[in-house]
């Protein structure tokens, strides 16, 4: 088996992290917990989970891009959310249309879970991802 470690550079990158890996040889990316970070590892919208979650959403969607998958090809996603209730659940949903210009991420076998904290100071939401490579 293959085993590859992407970190592309629309996302932050630490020398003890990979964003993305890529095993084979039917090609399955696992994308690790995306949170609101821009390239710089700045946390874009400060308590606020709707901009957050936009960002992990695009965030992402940015490192499915970079191993030539889409959201369609997302097989599950683990979405940790701080202090999660109703209300920061329909959050969720509304922001995730926005960060996809309108469409509702497709489906996949996610699950939703709620945690008293995340890795950074701030963060309120993080989404991993595993996702099957088309044409693998």
């Amino acid at each position: 088996m293959t085993v590859t470690h992407i970190n592309p550079p629309e996302l932050f990158a630490l020398p003890q992290f990979s964003q993305i890996v890529v095993a084979g040889p039917g090609q399955m990316a696992f994308i690790a917990g995306q949170g609101a970070f821009d390239r710089d590892f700045n946390l874009i919208g400060a308590n606020d989970l709707h901009v957050q979650t936009v960002q992990a959403y695009r965030n992402l969607r940015d490192a499915l891009a970079a191993v030539g998958a889409s959201p369609a090809d997302v097989a599950s996603t683990t979405i940790y959310v701080v202090d999660l209730d109703e209300e920061k659940t329909a959050v969720l949903i509304d922001a995730m249309r926005v960060a996809l210009d309108g469409q509702a991420f497709p489906p996949n076998a996610s699950t939703l879970v709620g945690v008293t904290r995340l890795g950074a100071p701030g963060m309120m939401v993080e989404i991993s991802a595993i996702a099957v490579i088309p044409g693998n």
